[in-house]
């Protein structure tokens, strides 16, 4: 059983739901509107009243999942998260609410999982596909085939701006719209090409905004679907209705008034600028990506393995050499015993991915491979673990000053030694073997190896020696014996 808390710009959401087959079955699904987007300031920093309301729901979220025997939870945070400039003081406290980590994921990433649910639903694993998503700070694009992204992008155009900027006191009128429509498509206009009909056969609008407005037109006899023509009538309605006070329309809760004239408007450049023949609403995106995520992780099929495979060939990793870093530090690493199993995989990941600046600079490639990780559009990835790997690849060479901060956590420290006593090995060409090495690290790191293989291999004693040296300027004491 798999729990998905989607924390939006416009509404927080919770889905709880069982792989049931070829399925996932929703069991449980909860939604405040938060509008977290229009808890933004004139400085870009959430308001306190914001951040009060958003830790309400959070709390009441960890009540709902607490009566659920989960298997596990993911908890994402949208584009509002994304561009708060205060969301990093917010995060400690927005986690200890909920008692999750929350991920701040990017828009690829978003528009990635949005993909993945949507994919599941359809399940036509031919059909060549346009989805669109239009959220409350942002709207994704993504063009696919079957279970494949061909292309993903995010744009910094949604409901929650769209609506306050344009529709100033809820006022509704064709120059106000026509102002929103012309500024929306100017976030497309540049990106549309690849975007156009001749590269799929349907589009499907994933978002509880395209879901709403294919009800109303729907429900209110303005067309049979949703398309240039049924848009415009809405439009014109809205527009006679003359403010957002005044809208009282079948399918159209009245809490989302204030912000569907927004999402209209972005939809109608949308379906304007891409030549959209019909956008087909669909009950399926972000959280049952994020499920659809869960349960792939759990059955080894882990977008994330896909991402360092493609890295590895972009960069032209030497894959002997990384394979060899790589299972010698997780041995290494188990011999630390650490506390969890928290850094492991991202330890095997570092490892594969630590020579990838080479591509660079043959001296500084451990700088320039971190700053690619961080940076990089990582499927899979957050940009949390994004961080922590390149922290291991920086890491994992010269002295261990820059990563001093994160040396107090003692398993992320165990990672680091692990990683670069076994690039130090490689560099030393010692094939190890674990029956004849020990590491251990508590408050100090004590290492045992073969009195043997000083003698055979002339630059290891210069080697471990460097490496005491770099850990006693952290004030860590690194202490070698040999044996046998």
């Amino acid at each position: 059983m798999y729990a998905a808390v989607d924390l939006g710009s416009n509404s927080f959401r919770l889905h709880i739901g069982k792989h049931d087959g070829e399925a996932i079955r929703v069991l449980k699904s909860v939604r405040e509107p938060i509008r977290l987007a229009a808890g933004l300031d004139k400085d870009g920093n959430l308001t306190p009243a914001a951040m009060q309301s958003a830790l309400n729901c959070l709390k009441n979220f960890r009540i709902v999942l607490a009566a659920y025997k989960l298997d596990a939870v993911r908890v994402v945070a949208t584009s509002a998260m994304r561009v708060a400039r205060n969301s990093a003081a917010f995060l400690p406290e927005a986690e200890l609410a909920i008692g999750y980590p929350i991920e701040i994921i990017s828009g690829e990433e978003e528009g990635r999982l949005i993909y993945m649910g949507v994919a599941h639903a359809v399940a036509l694993p031919g059909e060549r596909r346009l989805v669109i998503d239009i959220g409350g700070g942002s709207t994704e694009l993504i063009l696919g085939r079957g279970q494949e992204i061909e292309r993903v992008e995010s744009f910094s155009v949604g409901t929650v701006k769209q609506s306050l900027s344009f529709f100033i006191g809820g006022r509704v009128d064709a120059p106000s719209f026509e102002a929103a429509i012309l500024s929306a498509r100017s976030h497309f206009e540049d990106a549309a090409p690849p975007y156009h009909p001749q590269f799929w056969k349907q589009c499907y609008g994933s978002s509880g905004t395209a879901r709403t407005i294919a009800d109303i037109i729907i429900k209110n006899g303005l067309g049979r679907e949703v398309n240039a023509d049924s848009l415009e009538a809405l439009k014109q309605h809205f527009i006679t209705c003359g403010h957002i006070s005044k809208i009282d329309m079948a399918g159209l809760k009245p809490d989302r008034a204030s912000t569907i004239i927004g999402g209209l408007a972005i939809l109608i450049a949308l379906v304007s600028e891409l030549d959209i023949p019909v956008v087909i609403p669909i009950e399926a995106g972000l959280r049952m990506g994020v499920m659809w995520d869960l349960h792939l992780r759990s059955t080894k099929r882990d977008r994330r393995e896909q991402s360092v495979q493609g890295c590895m060939q972009r960069f032209h990793v030497d894959e002997r050499r990384a394979h060899r870093v790589a299972n010698d530090a997780l041995a290494l690493y188990a011999q630390t015993k650490p506390a969890s199993e928290q850094y492991g995989r991202h330890l095997y990941w570092s490892a594969l991915l630590h020579e990838m600046g080479m591509v660079v600079s043959h001296t500084g490639y451990h700088k320039h491979a971190a700053y690619i990780i961080e940076n990089a559009d990582l499927p899979g990835f957050t940009a949390r673990e994004q961080r922590t790997m390149s922290r291991l690849i920086v890491g994992h060479k010269g002295n261990l000053r820059k990563v001093a901060e994160v040396l107090t956590d003692p398993d992320f420290a165990k990672a680091i030694v692990a990683l670069r006593l076994s690039v130090l090995f490689m560099h030393s060409r010692i094939d190890i073997d674990f029956t004849q090495i020990k590491l251990r690290f508590k408050s100090r790191i004590e290492l045992e190896i073969r009195r043997e293989w000083v003698a055979e291999h002339p630059t290891l004693s210069y080697w471990l020696e460097k490496e005491q040296e770099q850990w006693d300027e952290v004030g860590v004491d690194f202490s070698i014996r040999t044996s046998g």
